[in-house]
C-alpha cells in the first residue's frame, strides 16, 4: 500500500487533475519550501491575478491612511498581526506545517514604515505600480517568509475560493466539509476581518488549502533586498535625476575601499538604501521591466521543487518502506533514530538518492543542511515516535528530537563535511545539546558530497577514535563513484 504523503495521494486523484486545475500538488507530511510571490500577481497576464494585486495594494493604502504614530494597539494587532496560513502547506517547517506568522515585530516595522519612509505608498512616480515588497527592500528583517505569510493573508479568500471550487467538482462529500475561516476577507465598511463558510478537503480535523502553482517561487522573491544589495552598485546608472545619481555615486566613491570585502560592499550598501530611499524605486522600475524573467525563472524553480520534493521524494519512502525494515518500530527512540539515518544513507548510497543532494550541472548543485534535513525529515512520516525539529533550549538548536514519553529521548544532527567546524562540532556540539534537553543518546549525520569531503571526514573521526562509531553515519552522497545503469 502506498505512503500518503500529497493531496494527490491522501484524496485519491491524479496529479494530472490537480495539473489540469493549476493546484500545485502539496505534500500533506511537512511545509514545501515554495512562497507566493505578490509579484507574479502583478505581473501576470490573467486579469483575476492584477485584481489580487490590486486589492493588496488597497488594503496597504488603507493601512496607511491609519498610520498615525498613536493607533490602537488593538487595531494594530487587528489589522497587522496575522497567523500563518498552515493549510497550505508551503514554506520554512519541517515535519508538519505549523510556522511562526507575522507578529509584533512585522505589525511595528510595516505600521511605522507607512507612516514615515513609506507615507507615499500607493502613489508611486518612478515605478509602474505600488508594491508590497518595498517594505523588504527598506527594513532588514522582513524576509521572503514574512512578504509571502502577508499576501497569502491578503488573497486568501481568494484561494478559499479556489480550494472549494476543486473540491466540490473533484472530491467526494466525506472527503470534504463545511468550515468557518476567520480572517477570510476584510469589510472595509466596518474596517475588520469577517470569517465565512467554505466547503474544503478535510484533512485530522482541519482544512487544505491549495494554491496555483503559477503564483509560486523557491528562494527570494523577485523583488528582495538581498538581490537589491547584489544589485546595488548598478542602479545609479539608471537614476534619471542628474543630481541624486551624482550623490549616490559620490556617497560610494567615498565610503567603499579599493579592495572591499562582501561584508564591507554588503554593509554600505544597506547605508546608502538608507540614506537614499528613492533609490528603491529605480530598482524596483528595473525589476518591472524585467518582468518576464520572474515568470520565468519561479517557473523553473517550481519545476526543480517538484522533480526533487515532489516525484523523487515519493521514491524516497516508498522505497525505503518496501526494501528495508525502517518503517516497523524500533523498541528505543536511539533505535528509531538510528533505523532512518541509516535507511537515508542506504538509498542515498545505494539506489540513486544521491540525486536528491547532489546535482552536477545544475545552478545550485548540492543541497544545503536545510534541504537535507527536509528530505529527511519526510521519512519520518509514519513514525509511533514523537519526532521534532530545531528544540532549542537556549543553547542552540538541533535538527531532530526523537522521544517516546518524558525519559526515552535522542537527538539527530546533520552536517555537511565540508563545515568547517565539523571536527569541533562532533567534539563538544552534541553533549552541550544532551544535557541542555535531558537525552543521553545522538545520532551524527554527515554528509559528503567529494572526494575531500570523505578524505576530511575520515580523518577527523579516526583523529577523534570514532572511525566505526555506529552512532555516526556518514552518507557518501557523491555522484561520481556510483554505478552507471541505475534506476532512480
Amino acid at each position: 500500500m502506498a505512503i500518503e504523503l500529497y493531496f494527490s495521494q491522501y484524496f485519491g486523484i491524479s496529479p494530472n487533475e490537480l495539473e489540469a486545475y493549476g493546484a500545485f500538488d502539496i505534500s500533506l507530511v511537512s511545509d514545501l519550501p515554495l512562497f507566493v510571490d505578490p509579484f507574479l500577481l502583478f505581473n501576470s497576464e490573467k486579469h483575476e491575478y492584477r485584481d489580487l494585486h490590486d486589492k493588496i495594494i488597497r488594503y496597504l493604502v488603507f493601512l496607511r491612511d491609519h498610520a498615525n504614530p498613536d493607533l490602537d494597539p488593538g487595531l494594530i494587532k487587528s489589522w497587522y498581526m496575522f497567523q500563518e496560513v498552515k493549510q497550505n502547506w508551503l514554506g520554512f517547517t519541517v515535519l508538519g506545517n505549523s510556522g511562526s506568522g507575522l507578529g509584533k515585530d512585522f505589525a511595528r516595522a510595516l505600521h511605522d514604515s507607512l507612516g514615515s519612509i513609506l507615507k507615499g505608498f500607493g502613489a508611486e512616480s518612478i515605478t509602474k505600480g505600488a508594491h508590497l515588497e518595498k517594505l523588504a527592500l527598506i527594513k532588514e528583517g522582513v524576509g521572503r517568509d514574512s512578504i509571502s505569510d502577508f499576501t497569502t493573508n491578503l488573497i486568501k479568500g481568494y484561494l478559499l475560493e479556489y480550494t472549494q471550487a476543486f473540491a466540490q467538482t473533484h472530491l467526494s462529500p466525506d472527503q470534504r466539509s463545511s468550515f468557518s475561516v476567520p480572517r477570510a476577507v476584510f469589510n472595509y465598511e466596518t474596517e475588520s476581518w469577517e470569517s465565512r463558510q467554505y466547503d474544503l478537503p478535510e484533512l485530522r480535523n482541519d482544512y487544505v488549502l491549495l494554491t496555483p502553482a503559477d503564483m509560486l517561487t523557491k528562494d527570494d522573491t523577485w523583488i528582495s533586498r538581498s538581490d537589491l544589495v547584489r544589485q546595488f552598485i548598478k542602479i545609479p546608472d539608471a537614476i534619471e535625476d542628474d543630481q541624486l545619481r551624482a550623490q549616490v555615486n559620490n556617497y560610494l566613491l567615498k565610503k567603499l575601499s579599493d579592495n572591499p570585502t562582501k561584508k564591507e560592499y554588503s554593509d554600505l550598501a544597506a547605508a546608502a538604501i538608507s540614506q537614499f530611499p528613492e533609490v528603491v524605486d529605480y530598482y524596483i522600475r528595473e525589476k518591472e521591466d524585467a518582468g518576464d524573467q520572474a515568470v520565468g525563472l519561479s517557473a523553473q524553480r517550481r519545476q526543480e521543487v517538484f522533480e526533487v520534493l515532489v516525484r523523487m521524494v515519493q521514491h524516497v519512502v516508498e522505497d525505503i518502506r518496501i526494501k528495508t525494515a525502517l518503517y516497523e518500530t524500533p523498541v528505543t527512540s536511539y533505535d528509531e533514530a538510528l533505523a532512518r539515518a541509516n535507511g537515508f544513507k542506504q538509498y542515498v548510497e545505494n539506489q540513486d538518492g544521491y540525486r536528491l543532494l547532489n546535482k552536477p550541472g545544475k545552478e545550485r548543485p548540492l543541497a544545503g543542511e536545510t534541504d537535507v534535513q527536509l528530505f529527511f525529515g519526510v521519512i519520518f512520516f509514519g513514525s509511533e515516535f514523537d519526532v521534532n525539529r530545531e528544540v532549542n533550549n537556549g543553547r542552540g538548536p538541533v535538527d531532530f528530537k526523537v522521544s517516546k514519553g518524558a525519559v526515552d529521548k535522542s537527538l539527530i544532527e546533520i552536517k555537511l563535511a565540508s563545515n568547517k567546524q565539523l571536527k569541533r562540532n562532533l567534539e563538544n556540539q552534541i553533549e552541550v545539546y544532551q544535557k541542555a534537553n535531558g537525552t543521553r543518546t545522538t545520532v551524527k549525520m554527515i554528509i559528503c558530497y567529494t572526494d575531500a569531503d570523505v578524505t576530511k571526514t575520515n580523518a577527523v573521526l579516526k583523529d577523534l577514535g570514532l572511525l566505526g562509531e555506529k552512532s555516526i553515519v556518514v552518507i557518501d552522497a557523491r555522484a561520481d563513484n556510483k554505478p552507471s545503469g541505475s534506476k532512480a
